[in-house]
């Protein structure tokens, strides 16, 4: 709340943005939960290794452990908004919360890569809803004035989880179990689920549009085909097995059938009609081109480290970590560029950075220099930092106001499907060149293989940055030319590109 007081001359002081303790005890406690889904998207890729022995899996198996969990965080952004409208947001944290703090339960138990996989799902529905709920509390405990220093709270585990989440993971795996990597969300959870109860303010739920239950069956389900699909090449070592071309086949028929049924229903789960524009068609495919590349790549390096070079999974953690540094130093840059040049251009420098930077690992030996691999990790990070946020902010350039909460949920969306998918990818790419590996040079080459692809999935974003810039300079010079500008639109645009970032 904005404090005032009488001046001397009697009349009262200017509002001061002062932000009050009870509203930072209130982001505190939401992000208390926030930082346990944020961790869980890098804490678990250093322990691939560790569950493939464990559990006795192939790494196109293993990989869902990641893939199931990404898929489930696609399928519950979309209802986020709407969930947190019809119940009130507090009471769908709370929930959110519980079933992920349930599902690490239930990960920590597993005996098998079938039931681990089962409860990732059920993990990644709570996690998928609360960063974004925890962003709705907190703009709304701060209002429109406050929200952009609140909301630079956010950023602060955002970046940390990238360079934290696989130390963790290596330390709790080291010295414990690789059960911990789960049951440390239990404690936490344990702590937050009570406070988020008793501190979090009370906001009732109201009337909403009906749900688009159809839209979600087709897009959940014809999603899953296509990966299932994908991932059974490496054991069948064929793209015309039946077990690979009738999942993927009955996959795309669904979601064919979802676009039928977006294009007609009167609230469907995506607005679809937005790819009518360029702009957007091009900010989605750099979005799912980016998440592949990266998502996907982030397994490979903790099973080279591992695998290849034998280091212990805390010497994995930390020889992960750079590339989290990166995207630490990348994110708040990239900021004050976009602000400044457009988010197109400093979005086409990101990818152009991320792909160039790939190389290296696509050239990886058995014994490639650690200090050479860690400098390019943390170059190819802020190539990454550098590429998401500002080609969001380039997608919303031309939307109109009230488009914008509609493209937020889909560009994200998009995002985590294109993760999914390049871990499949990749991972599938990785066995099968493994398959005849039987020297530590033939292994290093696998690697590298998988690497080109990564290059590829990241340079396949480069042309619709190009599209995205121009776009962007043409909405620029048609508001220039207008001689006025929007400030409403562009505040929305703002607090979309943060909740997206999440």
């Amino acid at each position: 709340m904005s404090a005032t007081a009488p001046s001397a001359a009697g009349q009262p002081a200017p509002e001061t943005d002062k932000i009050p303790r009870k509203v930072w005890i209130i982001s505190g406690v939401a992000m208390l939960g926030a930082v346990m889904s944020i961790l869980d998207t890098t804490i678990v890729n250093v322990a691939l290794a560790t569950l493939s022995k464990e559990m006795h899996s192939s790494l196109s198996s293993i990989q869902w452990v990641v893939t199931g969990y990404m898929l489930s965080l696609a399928a519950v952004i979309p209802i986020t908004g709407w969930a947190s409208r019809r119940f009130g947001a507090k009471n769908v944290f709370l929930i959110s919360l519980t079933l992920f703090t349930v599902g690490s339960l239930f990960c920590g138990l597993a005996t098998s890569t079938t039931e681990l996989i089962l409860f990732r799902v059920l993990q990644g529905v709570g996690g998928g809803m609360i960063m974004p709920l925890a962003q709705i509390i907190m703009a709304d405990a701060a209002g429109p004035k406050r929200m952009g220093k609140v909301m630079a709270l956010v950023a602060i585990p955002m970046m940390l989880a990238p360079t934290l989440g696989p130390l963790i993971g290596g330390v709790l795996i080291q010295y414990t179990s690789w059960r911990w990597i789960f049951f440390v969300n239990i404690v936490v959870g344990a702590v937050a689920i009570p406070l988020c109860y008793k501190l979090l303010p009370r906001n009732a739920g109201e009337r909403t549009d009906r749900l688009d239950f159809p839209g979600l069956a087709l897009i959940s389900t014809g999603l899953v085909g296509i990966t299932y699909g994908l991932s059974e090449v490496a054991p069948y070592n064929s793209v015309s097995n039946v077990h690979v071309y009738l999942p993927a086949g009955v996959g795309v028929l669904l979601l064919a059938a979802f676009v039928v049924h977006a294009l007609r229903a009167r609230n469907p789960l995506l607005n679809l009609r937005l790819y009518k524009r360029w702009h957007f068609s091009a900010a989605s495919i750099v979005m799912f081109a980016l998440g592949a590349a990266v998502f996907g790549a982030m397994i490979l390096m903790p099973l080279y480290w591992q695998d290849l070079r034998g280091y212990s999974v805390i010497d994995t953690g930390l020889l992960t970590g750079p590339q989290g540094l990166g995207m630490a130093l990348g994110m708040p840059i990239a900021a004050r560029l976009t602000e400044r040049y457009g988010g197109g251009p400093v979005a086409l420098v990101g990818v152009i950075i991320t792909a160039l930077t790939t190389i290296p690992f696509a050239l990886i030996g058995p014994h490639t220099s650690v200090p050479y691999l860690a400098g390019a990790m943390v170059v190819r990070g802020i190539g990454m930092g550098s590429s998401f946020m500002p080609a969001m902010t380039a997608a919303f350039a031309a939307l109109d106001r009230h488009e914008v909460s509609h493209a937020t949920p889909q560009l994200n969306v998009l995002n985590r499907i294109g993760g999914s998918i390049g871990t499949t990818i990749l991972a599938v790419v990785l066995q099968r060149a493994e398959a005849g590996a039987h020297t530590p040079t033939a292994a290093a080459n696998a690697f590298g293989t998988a690497f080109w692809w990564s290059v590829g999935l990241a340079a396949i974003a480069i042309i619709p940055c190009v599209i995205l810039m121009r776009a962007e300079a043409s909405s620029r010079r048609a508001a220039a030319e207008a001689g006025e500008e929007d400030p409403d639109k562009a505040a929305a645009d703002s607090g979309a590109v943060a909740e997206a970032l999440a």
